[in-house]
């Protein structure tokens, strides 16, 4: 066996031999061939090294590394790189299937290029790109990167952000008299009824102005009711301070829907919600309508703002020089605020220059502490629009301004003096909040910041300063005296001084007060319906004292708009305008007599209530039904006294004024035929039930002189 192995092993060694020769040589083949086949393999989306894209106007620039190692046998074989971009949109609209505007693809780049520049794109949108090493016949991509170049920036641009802040304002304002129109009768008795003290009345502000999304219209709202007697200046101080609070609600939704959740594209749907509402016949409905419209366009606008602000980094000029502002101890707090100030006082809205403090610091143009100063300024600068607005009001209307900028300015004023620890306050609540500081990352967390130092500041004031309204109280009487009489508790809102003005455009003036006026005498019929059917004696003796105010405040309108009347007529007017002023008197002696006879009816309840007379459920039927009617005319004679005399029609008031008469009738006869029925007891009952009647009637007869008056009729 042995003799015959050796063979064997031998032929076998030399097979194994022949196989390790053959396998080193195709090896060696292989590298010498093939160093380029192997890098080729190697030629994946990973093999572009440090790839980087930096936006600039209206395009980009994108810079890489290639292997040097392959460079020379990649040129060797005609290799180039390629580059392809095409928009976000379009790019994910491919990969799903869609019929899209495809890649474009770039002229080829040499293979030792490290670097493109790629412009005529649009600034501000989102962009892809992928780069390509390719010889004619093959391409291997990187991975897609993207980009968002910048916004040019010009005049153009200016007046793109000039036109996104005025739809901001147009939308906001939209809102704001939609809901008026929707909700306003209610809001105003909401006012009305829930400001007996100065805690109420900051509940009261904060839950208006929170639904109507101005601190400006509460106020004005509340110089109205002030004004007539309703509020006293006492209370309107709640109120203004509660509107503080309640404007802050406007952060809030700028921050959550403006820069946390995205609504815009949403905006549109909106839209067509709200549209249809508009076209119907009910005011209420419209006013709805013009809620929702007022959202959309509201939020469509920040998206435009948001768009409009340049992208700019830490370098830019305009950075360097708010940087360089806010480095200035004690004073850059100080000159931000003013510019916040200055700032509100131009847009004419705090709302509007909050939304667009936010909108430059989530541009990165304006760090945390410059946008907090400026919020700051903003709640000062809304006061100066009102004092200015009330410098053509009357006394209790610049009275309520000088409440509502002390407030403010104090407020203001405390904070600077411990404003480095007032932000770190604000910076820990928006960490426990939001999760991050906005200090050091105000592009993610600086709205939300100046969202809670809004709120922070705000109410710490109104903790603060509603034990000092007394006080406040007494300043403002102080620093605004009454140009008439000290003792004055009304003054004419919208009558002024009558210099270097035309008598046409007095008489416009005059007829708003009148269009007022009559409205206060409507009011007053709610007062005696209300105080005809309560059973409280506590509050039988407020609805009996408002009703006295009133009282006293027609007396006084009808005195000032005679005398302001007769200043007009004293200057050279012509026929047709002397008509109407005189027709304008005989309004105003109407509007006090009807102010005369509520408060007789008045009297004349309160002498039943206080003798225990109680009136049939026929009697008080009777009366609530002539109570419509009279309400009825009201409404018919202050839509009169809003139009000119070449819009007014007399049908409608005098169908009504029939409608009461044959009521009056109709009560008349029932009452006469119960009296033959009736006892003794009854008499005196049935004097006050006819005292009451007659006077209503005679209300009415007043009205319709109103109406009547507005055409000339003397």
């Amino acid at each position: 066996m042995k003799k015959h192995s050796n063979p064997i092993r031998l032929i076998t060694t030399l097979f194994f031999l022949l196989f390790l020769f053959g396998s080193i040589k195709s090896t060696a083949q292989t590298t010498n061939i093939s160093t380029l086949t192997q890098n080729e393999s190697f030629l994946s989306s990973k093999n572009f090294e440090n790839i980087h894209a930096e936006p600039i106007e209206d395009g980009f620039i994108v810079s890489w590394n290639l292997p040097y190692q392959i460079l020379p046998e990649l040129e060797d074989k005609n290799y180039q790189i390629i580059l392809s971009y095409n928009t976000k949109l379009e790019a994910e609209r491919l990969e799903k299937g869609y019929d899209a505007v495809d890649w474009k693809t770039l002229k080829p780049i040499k293979i030792t290029q490290t670097q493109y520049s790629l412009n005529n794109l649009v600034g501000g949108d989102n962009y892809v790109f992928k780069l390509g090493l390719s010889n004619g016949e093959k391409t291997i991509w990187s991975d897609i990167k993207n980009i968002t170049p910048d916004k040019k920036w010009g005049i153009f641009e200016f007046f793109i952000l000039l036109g996104s802040l005025a739809m901001f304002l147009y939308g906001m304002t939209l809102m704001n008299g939609g809901l008026q129109q929707a909700a306003g009768a209610k809001l105003r008795k909401l006012l009305s009824s829930m400001t007996t003290n100065r805690f109420k009345g900051v509940l009261t502000g904060f839950s208006i102005t929170a639904l109507v999304q101005s601190s400006s219209i509460t106020t004005v709202m509340t110089v109205s009711f002030v004004n007539a007697g309703v509020l006293t200046l006492m209370q309107s101080a709640g109120v203004v301070m509660g509107a503080n609070i309640g404007t802050t609600f406007t952060a809030w939704l700028v921050d959550i829907f403006g820069f946390k959740v995205d609504i815009t594209p949403y905006t549109l749907v909106i839209l067509v919600i709200g549209l249809p509402l508009l076209f119907l016949n009910s005011s209420k409905t419209k006013g709805w309508a013009n809620t929702i419209i007022g959202f959309s366009l509201l939020f469509m606008g920040l998206g435009f703002l948001k768009n409009a602000v340049p992208d700019l980094d830490s370098n830019s000029s305009i950075v360097q020089f708010f940087l360089m502002m806010n480095n200035i101890p004690y004073i850059s707090s100080l000159i931000f605020v003013l510019f916040g100030a200055l700032l509100t006082i131009i847009i004419q809205s705090s709302s509007a220059t909050l939304a667009l403090t936010m909108t430059l610091m989530a541009g990165g143009m304006i760090p945390f502490e410059i946008g907090a100063a400026m919020v700051l300024g903003e709640n000062i600068g809304t006061t100066i629009t009102a004092e200015l607005a009330a410098m053509v009001g009357n006394v209790h209307a610049r009275r309520t301004a000088r409440i509502h900028s002390a407030f403010n300015i104090i407020g203001v004023g405390w904070v600077l003096l411990i404003f480095p620890f007032f932000l770190k306050g604000v910076a820990f609540l928006t960490e426990n909040i939001a999760g991050g500081n906005p200090i050091f990352e105000p592009l993610l967390y600086g709205s939300t910041g100046l969202a809670i130092l809004h709120t922070t500041f705000n109410l710490a004031n109104v903790l603060l300063m509603i034990w000092f309204v007394p006080q406040l109280v007494q300043y403002a009487e102080r620093s605004v005296k009454p140009k008439g009489d000290k003792d004055e508790l009304f003054q004419l809102e919208y009558l002024g001084e009558s210099q270097n003005i035309t008598p046409a455009v007095l008489i416009l003036e005059a007829q708003k007060e009148l269009h007022k006026f009559g409205n206060i005498a409507g009011r007053m019929s709610c007062f005696s319906k209300d105080l005809l059917f309560e059973k409280q004696g506590k509050k039988q003796r407020k609805i009996i004292q408002r009703i006295a105010k009133y009282e006293e405040i027609t007396d006084k309108l009808e005195v000032e708009i005679a005398n302001y009347l007769n200043k007009i007529s004293g200057s050279d007017v012509d026929q047709p305008l002397a008509i109407r002023i005189n027709g304008m008197n005989r309004i105003a002696n109407n509007l006090e007599r009807i102010g005369d006879l509520f408060y007789q009816i008045s009297k004349t309840i309160e002498k039943k209530n206080e003798e225990k007379i109680v009136f049939s459920e026929l009697q008080n039927q009777r009366l609530l039904e002539l109570f419509d009617l009279i309400d009825e005319a009201f409404m018919a004679m202050v839509k009169n006294l809003s139009k000119s005399p070449k819009e007014v029609s007399l049908n409608c008031a005098e169908e009504i004024e029939n409608r009461i008469n044959i009521k009056r009738d109709k009560i008349r006869q029932e009452y006469y035929g119960l009296m033959t029925k009736s006892d003794k007891k009854s008499i005196e009952s049935g004097l006050l039930y006819i005292n009451i009647f007659s006077s209503l009637e005679r209300i009415g007869d007043h009205i319709i002189n109103v109406s009547e008056g507005v055409l000339g009729k003397v």
